[in-house]
């Protein structure tokens, strides 16, 4: 009996070590392909309809690899959404640091996830059939002990092995990685109202989430590719989804078109400029970046002269002024007063951002406010500020 136990615990499945490596890997991307498709783009924030096939088996593969509800992640994903960057944010590496992030990404979730307050304000709309309230809420350990027990009896004891880099593989990837390095390192492609970045242009190894700005950018897009250079492989899934007729999407970024034969400002170009907001404020960015590399030589005695240096002022010219503390805005004034371009072109993004927050004015009122700026843009004497302006009134 003892040497049938033995045969039973050597598994069923015999493979060189490559082999192990790569169903691990399989296993893993499937729970990331899992999280991206289902909890994120499909349940969080409804950026694509799933069909009852991929949608109960993506909460069984997650029940069995992770453990994870779906009313919590969804609540508190979107809750980082609602208050990203804030006190209030579950996992910000901003407000919490990114060590306590990186290295604490479940513990953060685990805690949030007892907030009843977010469970019932931001949980709606998540499955609550028999299968959820019995099995999968109920009894959430249950499915990753019995992924323990079929890796060990398909593959053996090196089966513990894989299971535990099947548990840690989220925790890590999803919640550490994309939480705290998604805040903290990367590029950007648009100016969101967060510090969210994109990791890498190219998302695999995450499914996809590599690319957080853009996400942040367009939160409810199913796609979150968006230059020609970035490759969202959880798109791709979703794709040969859609073409099975498996699952049906909803709404992707929009693309910006241009009317080169615009000369002033009208509805449409208020609609484009407000659906590419984000994009508008990082191109308008980069002209601030450059101009602020020219009139550096004019700052040099008042940066000594209060007692910042060049990348602390950079970094304060290039923020979204609501994002710097009061002295801050007041030092940051006080040295533009001794640069005129820089501290006009600075004027004049604050103003530009300022028109789509005007949430009271009608539609007619900021079309004037937006040829009004244009117009002003132009007539300002500055290079940069002219051709931003001329290609602004050209958005269809």
């Amino acid at each position: 009996m003892f040497l049938d136990f033995l045969d039973l615990i050597s598994g069923v499945v015999d493979m060189p070590w490559w082999g192990y490596v790569i169903v691990t890997l399989v296993l893993t991307h499937i729970t990331i392909a899992s999280i991206t498709i289902y909890l994120h783009r499909h349940s969080a924030h409804r950026a694509l309809e799933l069909h009852a096939i991929p949608s109960h088996f993506f909460r069984f593969w997650l029940w069995m690899t992770t453990g994870m509800v779906t009313k919590e992640w969804t609540a508190i994903h979107r809750k980082h959404h609602a208050k990203c960057e804030s006190v209030d944010d579950p996992h910000s590496p901003i407000i919490l640091g990114i060590k306590k992030v990186l290295t604490e990404g479940s513990e953060l979730y685990r805690k949030e996830a007892k907030n009843m307050e977010t469970m019932k304000r931001y949980g709606y709309g998540t499955p609550d059939d028999w299968m959820e309230r019995n099995v999968y809420s109920k009894y959430s350990a249950l499915g990753v002990t019995s992924m323990m027990i079929i890796n060990i009896l398909i593959f053996g004891p090196i089966g513990i092995t894989m299971w535990a880099v099947q548990m840690i593989w989220s925790p890590v990837m999803a919640a550490g990685i994309i939480n705290g390095a998604g805040h903290y390192w990367g590029y950007r492609n648009f100016q969101a109202e967060d510090a969210s970045r994109n990791i890498v242009p190219w998302g695999i190894l995450i499914g996809g989430e590599e690319l957080h700005n853009n996400h942040h950018a367009f939160a409810t897009s199913a796609k979150l590719s968006n230059k020609w250079y970035e490759f969202d492989i959880g798109w791709m899934y979703i794709r040969l989804l859609e073409m099975m007729g498996l699952a049906k999407v909803k709404k992707v970024a929009p693309k910006l078109r241009l009317d080169t034969g615009k000369t002033k400002c009208d509805h449409d170009t208020l609609q484009a400029v407000i659906s590419h907001r984000y994009e508008v404020l990082a191109k308008y960015t980069k002209s601030l970046q450059s101009t602020f590399s020219n009139e550096i030589i004019h700052l040099k005695d008042t940066t000594v002269q209060y007692g910042i240096d060049n990348p602390t002022l950079k970094r304060w010219v290039l923020a979204d002024s609501k994002t710097l503390q009061e002295h801050e805005r007041e030092t940051l004034s006080q040295v533009l007063s001794n640069a005129k371009t820089l501290d006009k072109v600075y004027t004049m993004r604050e103003e530009l951002a300022a028109i789509w927050q005007r949430s009271t004015a009608s539609k007619d009122e900021l079309v004037k406010q937006l040829e009004d700026w244009c117009k002003r843009a132009e007539e300002s004497g500055i290079e940069v500020l002219r051709t931003f302006s001329q290609r602004l009134r050209c958005y269809a």
